[in-house]
């Protein structure tokens, strides 16, 4: 580990154009990890600049330093000339490229990138590599990055609210099985940094449009339960999506009321995009040790954490349903 940071410390000194890119339809844990990047940087007088494929949700405009993001899908061409000029190029939250969009078809090979992440089965296209599965939030790999580079004493009040926000969304509030007492040690120090959590909390989880509680209750009136295997499940339609004046994030933690019934332990929510025919984002959440990631990956083109995954099927929303069902019936754990 120490042999990368110090290769990384020679390569921020040598880089004059870095830039650092999240993954599509970026989070909570995408966006608080490239800011507080991003903020470090500049603390210790390193310009770079964020380009995010297309837009965050409205719940994270909060974040310090959220105005200087540099949106691939409303102004490319300027998004194009930064890739093209840069040097040293991050790619946070994410270990394929084909996840970043747009942006993956203006990428230059031969330019160093670092990954920093902490999904699973990385691609092997960084120079440095990054990634720990294990760790709960990219936030607290950037926290340790910058621990390791000996500049934990330059955290300030910026840095510590980003880590925090991407800690906090990517573990469920910190009750997902990655946390450790690590996590909680770097929670303690960043509270010394005077961050308001409630603020943050309340930023993100109790600053709901009118839109977004009615995909909620449209999302509730769908629930299913398959009682015979602790499993329940959601569906949102495009058609669900429109009556409700769908707003980008309005879908994002629905999921995880699905959990909240007794003796679930495992949930998805199924739901049709608004823009491309026949494509069925899905999300899947567990208690205890069933690993969604792995059913995700087997049956649904997906992966992610044992707790939390992702997946998509190509097809109706009833016929992907049809197959959880099935599946769930013949998965062992």
């Amino acid at each position: 580990m120490q042999k990368k940071i110090n290769e990384l410390s020679k390569l921020l000194k040598e880089a004059k154009n870095i830039i650092i890119v999240t993954h599509n339809n970026p989070d909570g844990d995408a966006i608080g990890s490239s800011l507080a990047l991003f903020h470090y940087l500049n603390k210790i007088n390193i310009k770079s600049t964020i380009i995010t494929p297309n837009n965050h949700p409205s719940f994270l405009n909060w974040a310090p330093g959220i105005d200087e993001l540099l949106i691939f899908e409303d102004n490319p061409k300027s998004a194009i000339k930064k890739i093209k000029e840069s040097e040293l190029i991050f790619t946070l939250d994410f270990n394929s490229l084909t996840r970043c969009g747009e942006i993956f078809n203006h990428l230059d090979m031969d330019k160093n990138f670092i990954m920093i992440d902490h999904h699973q089965n990385p691609e092997s296209y960084a120079k440095i590599q990054f990634s720990e599965p294990s760790i709960s939030s990219t936030c607290e790999l950037v926290y340790n990055l910058i621990d390791g580079l000996g500049d934990k004493s330059i955290i300030d009040k910026k840095i510590a609210s980003c880590l925090y926000l991407g800690m906090m969304t990517d573990t469920g509030c910190f009750q997902y099985n990655g946390v450790t007492s690590k996590t909680y040690e770097i929670i303690s120090d960043l509270l010394k940094k005077k961050i308001d959590q409630s603020e943050i909390y309340n930023n993100v989880y109790n600053n709901s449009s009118e839109s977004k509680l009615i995909v909620l209750g449209k999302a509730l009136g769908s629930l299913k339960v398959l009682n015979n295997h602790n499993t329940s499940f959601m569906h949102l339609t495009k058609k669900d999506l429109l009556e409700s004046n769908y707003q980008k994030g309005d879908s994002e933690g629905i999921v995880n009321y699905g959990l909240t019934l007794s003796n679930i332990n495992f949930t998805a929510i199924f739901i049709e995009d608004i823009d491309q025919e026949d494509l069925i984002k899905i999300s899947f959440r567990s208690k205890i040790d069933f690993p969604c990631n792995k059913f995700a990956e087997q049956y649904f083109q997906g992966g992610g954490h044992i707790n939390a995954a992702g997946g998509k099927f190509i097809g109706s929303i009833k016929e992907a349903i049809e197959l959880f069902k099935e599946k769930i019936k013949e998965f062992q754990v």
